[in-house]
């Protein structure tokens, strides 16, 4: 009998040693051995790291926040610290400030609005090219980020934070001036934007961009949403059109260019942009029915973390001179808290 209870408890302390080992290898790939020197402190909520040779924010975001994309998180937690050997920086663990607020004020998130490109433009709904390297050159060298409306939607929805100068790129219609002009210098900066198409004018003409292009974009990581069928104002009823007939027509522009979208790109499509930027209630309400997420105006502004989803602000980039375009790019809204 002494002997059976003697090999039950060799047989529990094995195992339990095993376990124990197996724990010890996985936090040990968590955190590598030839790491932990740096590591000065460590806490649920905080690491305390001093730096190796070639360590960057990237390397640092996958190895201790398990995903290299969310080395904002610790740059902007050492906004004023040189990422070079033997300096101290701090790296948050846990998801804080998820709407951006703090006893000054709050973060609000600008989406720029543009629409084609060239060399050389005869209208203000168009960018010339230098001006629209001169702007994302801008962006890159301040400090900003180019987010997702996916992500914003994720901040307005108070589920995650943001990098402190969070700023979303979007172009309406479907021009193929985006797929020639502005994409290769979008890439150039490493940025990323969401596309707002009406379907009625993709593929129709050398001017407008195509269902292939749309897709080798989407690719690459960028969102594509609807701007109705025909790219009419939702608002306006015709002409001898009774009201009946009216929301009959606006419901097929709303639901219709979801349709379509979805089907040639193989996704759901929660993203729209009122054309002219015009919508009511009805319409909102309609949008909401038909699972719209986000829908963005032209109203001019930022928009902090209770925004209403289906009616965000939206600033149209018509000036060329970089001083308009600076004022466009305010990211936090000051008020005392205290």
């Amino acid at each position: 009998m002494l002997n059976q209870i003697f090999n039950r408890f060799k047989h529990l302390t094995i195992t339990l040693l095993i376990i124990a080992g197996g724990f010890f290898f996985v936090s040990s790939c968590a955190t590598p051995l030839f790491d932990r020197k740096s590591m000065l402190f460590r806490s649920e909520e905080y690491v305390v790291y001093r730096l190796k040779k070639k360590k960057t924010p990237t390397m640092l975001a996958e190895m201790f926040l398990g995903d290299k994309k969310r080395s904002w998180v610790i740059e902007d937690a050492n906004e004023n610290v040189a990422f070079k050997k033997g300096e101290v920086i701090v790296i948050p663990l846990k998801e804080k400030n998820k709407g951006g607020l703090t006893v000054d004020g709050f973060q609000v998130v600008p989406i720029l609005s543009y629409h084609r490109f060239a060399d050389n433009c005869d209208s203000p709904l168009c960018l010339p090219a230098r001006v629209f390297d001169q702007q994302m050159k801008y962006l890159k060298e301040n400090g900003y980020r180019v987010i997702s409306l996916g992500e914003l939607h994720e901040f307005l929805k108070y589920r995650n934070s943001l990098p402190k100068r969070s700023v979303v790129i979007s172009i309406d219609d479907g021009y193929r001036s985006v797929y020639n002009i502005a994409w290769p210098i979008l890439k150039k900066y490493d940025f990323r934007a969401t596309l707002f198409i009406y379907t009625d004018f993709v593929g129709v003409s050398k001017n407008a961009i195509t269902w292939d292009q749309l897709r080798e974009m989407k690719k690459s990581g960028f969102e594509i949403g609807a701007h109705t069928m025909s790219h009419c104002d939702l608002t306006r009823q015709n002409k001898g059109e009774d009201t009946e007939a009216y929301m009959s027509r606006i419901e097929k522009e709303l639901s219709m260019s979801k349709q379509i979208i979805d089907k040639k790109l193989n996704q759901n499509t929660v993203f729209l942009a009122f054309p002219y930027g015009r919508y009511d209630q009805s319409v909102l309400d309609m949008c909401k029915r038909l699972g719209y997420k986000i829908a963005v105006s032209v109203k001019r502004g930022s928009n902090p973390f209770f925004a209403d989803p289906l009616a965000l602000r939206r600033s149209q980039i018509l000036k060329r001179d970089i001083k308009s375009f600076i004022s466009r790019l305010k990211t936090f809204n000051k008020l005392s808290l205290e």
